[in-house]
């Protein structure tokens, strides 16, 4: 038990790490909250650093979100039974994505969580065989939605709403419906001023 709860703080810790903050901080001398849309995230981190660092920053994210589900969810959970393992794994994800949302080091006010519960979504893939066509089909949402809109709050918002539906089509287990009914909720709420500037039709096209 003391180790799992060493686990979960770790994780926190991984997934509090301001990448975007601490990338605008050494190139450009900038906080990230005082420029652009002031979201400590991928996107913005883009916008102010240009593409290469954005896209930078973004891999950084999706891999917070890897590590502890991959590397501590195989240490705790490979010797449990098959549900215990996931729930393990998704608890590990879930408080990495609580680090990036409300990160300790900047006060507890972090990013969006997208790019960060992606790479939780892909640690959960590696173990668990179902998560990978949802996976799929989250990642293709949101590519089709970005396509045709080029608004990444509304394709992330959109891909987060059909992530629980996945889910539940594809007949996972109970433990993964309602861990993807809360990660959908998160983003869903974090991107409650975008949902608001998306139906005033004011919000910014990545390009």
């Amino acid at each position: 038990m003391l180790y799992f709860i060493s686990a979960i703080i770790f994780s926190y810790i991984i997934g509090a790490i301001p990448t975007a903050y601490i990338f605008c901080r050494v190139i450009k001398g900038v906080d990230i909250r005082t420029v652009g849309s002031g979201n400590v995230g991928a996107t913005n981190a883009m916008r102010v650093l240009g593409n290469v660092w954005g896209v930078t920053v973004l891999f950084l994210d999706v891999l917070k979100g890897v590590l502890p589900v991959t590397f501590l969810g195989n240490t705790l959970g490979s010797s449990l039974p098959v549900e215990q393992g996931e729930l393990v794994r998704i608890i590990l994800g879930l408080s990495c994505i609580c680090g990036h949302n409300w990160t300790i080091f900047l006060g507890f006010k972090g990013g969006k969580g997208v790019a960060t519960t992606l790479g939780v979504l892909i640690g959960l893939a590696i173990a668990i065989s179902g998560v990978r066509l949802v996976l799929g089909l989250v990642i293709v949402t949101w590519v089709l939605v970005f396509s045709i809109a080029r608004i990444v709050s509304m394709a992330s918002v959109v891909s987060a709403i059909a992530f629980p539906f996945y889910l539940f089509l594809l007949k996972q287990s109970n433990i993964l419906f309602y861990s993807g009914v809360i990660f959908s909720v998160f983003i869903i709420f974090r991107h409650k001023s975008n949902i608001k500037r998306l139906i005033k039709g004011e919000e910014k096209r990545l390009f």
